[in-house]
Parts: C-alpha cells; structure tokens; sequence
C-alpha cells in the first residue's frame, strides 16, 4: 500500500478559521484543502478552530491535523505546540520554526546572519521614544508593518513623517512591534518551496501598484507573470536562496518565500509558513506550473506530515 493510501484511512482535522486577523482567509484556503481531500478519498472533517480546540480534536478524532491557519495562534507556533502535546502529527514547519518565521524581525535577523539579503530596518516597540524614532527615519520612502501580522495587513508605504507617524499608528493597532524597512523600488516575487525543492517563481504585478490585500485577494487587481521574466542567473539564484532560506528557519512541508528584485540583485522580505490556497494564491498557481495539481500538491503536503511528524 501506498504512503498516499494508508492516509487515506487514517482521519485528519482541517484546522481553518482560527482566531486572527486572518480568519476569512483561513475558511478558504481550509475548504479547498477539505474539498481537495475528500476527492483524494481522505477521510477528512473541517474545525474551525476556537478556544477549545482540544476538545474540538478529541470530538474529530483526529489522527492527523492540516494546518490551514493563518497568522496569529495557528501560523505562530501556538497551534503546532498543541498538536505536539496531543502527540498528533500535523502539516508543515515546527514551533520554533514557526514562531521565527511569523515574527518578521526575528526572520531578518537570521536571514542576515546567513548572510541572506534583506532590505535594511530598524524596530519600534509601543512605548519607545517615537520623536527619537522619527528624527532617526530621515530617508524615504519607507514601509511599516506589524513585526507578526500577515496578508499585508496594518502595512504602509510612507513617503514623508507625518505619514510615518500616522503607519506607525495604523501597525501599533495589530501588533506591539513594528518593522520600519527601507522601501525597495523594483519587481515582486515569490518562490515557493515544497519539500525541500523550489517551484516556479511568480512576479507579481498588482494593477495598483501596492500588493495590498485588496489587490492580493480580488481576483482580477493582479497581474501573476509565471514564470518570472527574469534573467536565467538571477531566477537560479532566487530559487537557491528560498531553498537556503527556508533551512535557515529550519521550516518543513511547504513555504513560501518573498523578494524584492532590483536590476541584478534581491532582497528577501519574509518566509511564509502556511502559504494560502485560495483562488487567487500564489503556491496552487507556481505548484500547476510544475506540473502539480491542486489535489495533490495537499497529498503532497499531507505525505510529508505523516512520514516525519
């Protein structure tokens, strides 16, 4: 029998929903993976996940968990630290691999150690001296984000102070940590990793200009180049470096990992540890490119859970 076959008979929780900024986002990445398994023949059940997930596990009686969360308590390392508790094996990266790659300091910080480049920041935490900060920020543009926030939710790209302070006060309202980067003007990417191997890189072209979340999640304000126009040298190193920066986080199953391309170098932005699997994400798309369905690009993420968990 098949690895692929003997999940089928074991049951899995699809986790979505969650409690994050990021719920709706969740509820459909988690019922295409759930509509996924069971044309797979999985016997699978949905949770939307809620203070009382043990119970809520126990009730489905779980034996594998796909992780369709995104951001906070369920991207984070809190739901993984659970399920490693509940001794039940679960889709993608690990704890602490999780928890690094959420918090987007954390990610600089160790892409820089690995001498993986990485647009120049500085922090803010709530309660620090914001006029010292601001005399500091003397070069624009500048973009802002909550350090652990995800779907460019509370960002901002500001182009003078009073627009600083007003992104610093947006971010302060989703996290108590904000990252103030340098802007890089230039081509967006994204190179997903799927166990260990890099997939097709996408450019992203927003019709906007700015791959806000409106632009992310209607369909039809962006524009997907697969895959990238790039020169050959500078697409190999891409892949190369997601592949590098994905074992610097020591993350597992599927991530996915953003740049910033400018004439012939790239800075690296953020690892994404549960990509999203709506209609208009970006790993289904780079996954079809290779040559992957979507059914079983989830098989394929599934099989990785079960065998190392």
């Amino acid at each position: 029998m098949t690895n692929q076959n003997k999940l089928k008979n074991r049951k899995i929780a699809v986790l979505m929903g969650g409690l994050s900024a990021e719920r709706e986002i969740s509820l459909k990445t988690g019922h295409a993976v759930l509509k996924a398994l069971l044309e797979n023949g999985c016997d699978a059940v949905a949770v939307d996940v809620g203070r009382d997930l043990p119970g809520q596990l126990r009730a489905a009686e779980a034996e594998l968990a796909f992780i369709c969360l995104h951001g906070r308590y369920g991207e984070d390392g809190t739901v993984q630290g659970l399920l490693e508790m509940l001794q039940i094996p679960y889709t993608g990266s690990g704890v602490m691999s999780s928890s690094m790659a959420m918090d987007k300091v954390v990610t600089k910080q160790l892409l820089l150690y690995h001498e993986i480049s990485t647009p120049g920041f500085v922090i803010f935490r709530a309660g620090d001296d914001q006029p010292a900060l601001l005399d500091r920020c003397r070069h624009f543009p500048l973009v802002v984000k909550p350090a652990r926030e995800g779907s460019t939710i509370g960002i901002s790209i500001v182009h003078d102070r009073a627009q600083l302070e007003a992104g610093l006060a947006e971010a302060l309202q989703h996290d108590d940590l904000v990252l103030i980067e340098d802007f890089i003007q230039g081509a967006e990417v994204t190179v997903s990793v799927l166990n260990g191997e890099p997939l097709p890189i996408i450019q992203i072209v927003p019709k906007s200009g700015f791959y806000d979340y409106e632009s992310k999640y209607t369909p039809g304000q962006t524009e997907y180049l697969l895959p990238a126009p790039l020169e050959a040298i500078i697409y190999n190193r891409l892949q190369e470096t997601s592949v590098a920066a994905c074992q610097a986080l020591s993350c597992r199953g599927v991530a996915r990992v953003d740049f910033m391309v400018r004439e012939r170098e790239f800075f690296c932005l953020e690892v994404n540890t549960i990509p999203g699997m709506t209609e208009t994400s970006l790993l289904p798309k780079a996954a079809a490119e290779a040559g992957i369905s979507f059914n079983e690009l989830v098989m394929q993420i599934l099989e990785d859970a079960a065998l190392n968990k």
